[in-house]
């Protein structure tokens, strides 16, 4: 499988990948335009905040099964067409929060001791220090806007060096608050009036863009202080930049921009215009806060494990799939009982489906089990289309095709720990299958369209209907025997009412169609099904 990297990672990372096996393309510094161009024939891309993952970009990408952001945003990921697409979008939300958040207090010392205005004035020859006097952070009030874990790392490191911190959070638990000590503030009015600095840390949202212009500035603090060091456009920047000619705002620390330059263009190359970077009293630096060395190989190593998991075709918790409950390790034994559940009617019917019924009893009733219908739905479809089918999208595919989903939960369960029921309703009839897992891997078959069992599930199984007489099982064993189809395991369960039986046997390999014609062709013999999975 082919992957694209569009956007510098750690080159441990990269040789990771091709480690792992896969066809590696570093492309670095291309256009919207080129990525787009090239992007046709891979499987993965991993970009990080400048690549746009746009419906133009993922349109074009006819192969493309994962897209990973080496960062903690998703604001260049259009996700709601990865999910239209199939494609899952992973990022990574940990690993450089330290020094994004590391960062904005840098940007807040440069801006309150004018350590940039300075190093620029020594170069020069001047030294005149009484023109670079600054102001003290301790004792200060830092209002922090967004409190997640990046403003959560800048409150506890401001409130380290003496400062009071107040915070504007309105979606966040006052658990949070109390646990760092901080103030939480009512409005966004209620920070704007008290802080010396303001520092930002929210996505960009059209809640959150531009929300702090010319109005909210002008309720500040004469010479506060604005850092913001998350997403360009959180600050509107004709408004800072007049508010800070004026004077108003003291100083500020800039590491994003609206529009942003390229990043890989050399001086001279580079076209780019933005008037704050006229004055001297905004520090600027070129997106830097998740680049320190230590960020690198977290971003490059957390992105490039979860993209090779996606195209190994492993579960892993992604920005477009629904949040998993508990252990990831434990609920994979059940996802996968899910799908093969799932994937049982199609191969053993023809009826179209209407709705489909999905209970979970017992343990898993008190879980969180989108993940688990999700995959149901998966093996469903996975059966009867060529189309690509994954986590994402499964449930606008079958909602498209007119089948309805219910889940439903019980507690009450005698036999089994947890059990998954799925119910497949056609137009004359409604059939169900039933599975439990046992120890750690064992996903167990335990009714069948009505039948009774006790079966362990595998890559290849033959799933037979017969009259309820002696001898069909010898004459299937022959039959496989003499075609050299080993049989692993065989179940056989019976409905005495009507004198039916169904059997299910484990092989170890896939059989010819002259082979099941042969097996329909034994007396006795109702049907055969061949279940893949």
């Amino acid at each position: 499988m082919k992957i694209l990297i569009a956007e510098k990672i750690a080159a441990e990372s990269v040789a990771y990948l091709r480690e792992q096996g896969f066809d590696v393309d570093e492309k670095l510094g291309l256009a919207q335009s080129q990525i787009e161009e090239e992007i046709a024939p891979y499987d993965g891309l991993i970009v990080r905040s400048v690549t746009q993952v746009n419906r133009s970009l993922v349109e074009k990408a006819k192969n493309l099964k994962v897209v990973g952001r080496a960062g903690n945003g998703i604001d260049n990921i259009d996700v709601d067409v990865c999910t239209e697409k199939g494609v899952v979008a992973v990022n990574t939300p940990e690993a450089n929060i330290m020094a994004a958040g590391e960062l904005a207090v840098g940007l807040a010392f440069a801006s309150f001791r004018n350590i940039c205005i300075a190093n620029e004035a020594a170069r020069r020859d001047d030294f005149r220090r009484g023109q670079m006097i600054g102001n003290e952070l301790d004792g200060k009030t830092a209002g922090i806007i967004g409190m997640g874990r990046i403003g959560s790392i800048v409150a506890r490191k401001l409130k380290g060096i003496g400062m009071k911190v107040v915070v504007y959070d309105p979606y966040i638990p006052q658990e949070r608050f109390d646990k760092l000590s901080v103030k939480r503030c009512s409005s966004l009015d209620d920070l704007l009036v008290q802080a010396d600095l303001i520092t930002l840390h929210t996505p960009k949202t059209k809640e959150t863009y531009n929300i702090i212009g010319a109005a909210e500035l002008a309720k500040c603090k004469p010479g506060v202080r604005i850092v913001n060091a998350a997403r360009g456009g959180l600050v509107n920047e004709d408004a800072l930049y007049d508010a800070l000619v004026s004077g108003h705002v003291a100083a500020a620390g800039i590491d994003v921009f609206d529009k942003e330059p390229s990043y890989d263009k050399k001086p001279g190359e580079q076209k780019y215009e933005n008037k704050l970077l006229s004055l001297s009293n905004c520090v600027v630096t070129p997106h830097l806060g998740a680049s320190s060395h230590e960020a690198n190989t977290n971003v490059g190593t957390a992105v490039t494990e979860l993209v090779a998991s996606v195209l190994k075709g492993e579960l892993v918790a992604a920005i477009n799939m629904p949040d998993i409950d508990g252990d990831l390790a434990a609920m994979r034994p059940y996802v996968n009982l899910a799908e093969k559940l799932g994937a049982i009617y199609y191969q053993a019917e023809s009826s179209p489906v209407r709705s489909i019924t999905i209970t979970y009893s017992g343990e898993l009733a008190k879980t969180e089990t989108e993940l688990l219908t999700l995959s149901v739905l998966k093996g469903f479809l996975s059966t009867i289309t060529n189309e690509r089918i994954s986590f994402v999208n499964v449930k606008q595919r079958v909602a498209d095709m007119g089948v309805d989903v219910v889940e439903s939960k019980t507690t009450q369960l005698e036999k089994y720990t947890s059990l998954i029921t799925v119910e497949f309703k056609a137009d004359e009839k409604s059939l169900s299958v039933s599975g439990t897992v046992f120890g750690q891997e064992s996903e167990i078959l335990v009714d069948f369209f009505g039948y009774h069992m006790d079966f362990e599930l595998s890559d290849h199984v033959l799933a037979l209907q017969n009259d309820d007489v002696p001898g069909i099982i010898g004459r299937v064993g022959t039959i496989l025997g003499l075609n050299k189809i080993n049989i692993a395991t065989m179940h056989w369960s019976r409905k005495k009412d009507k004198m039916r039986a169904q059997s299910f046997l484990s092989i170890d390999s896939p059989v010819e169609e002259d082979v099941i014609e042969k097996l329909r062709s034994i007396e006795g013999v109702l049907r055969v099904s061949v279940l893949d999975f």
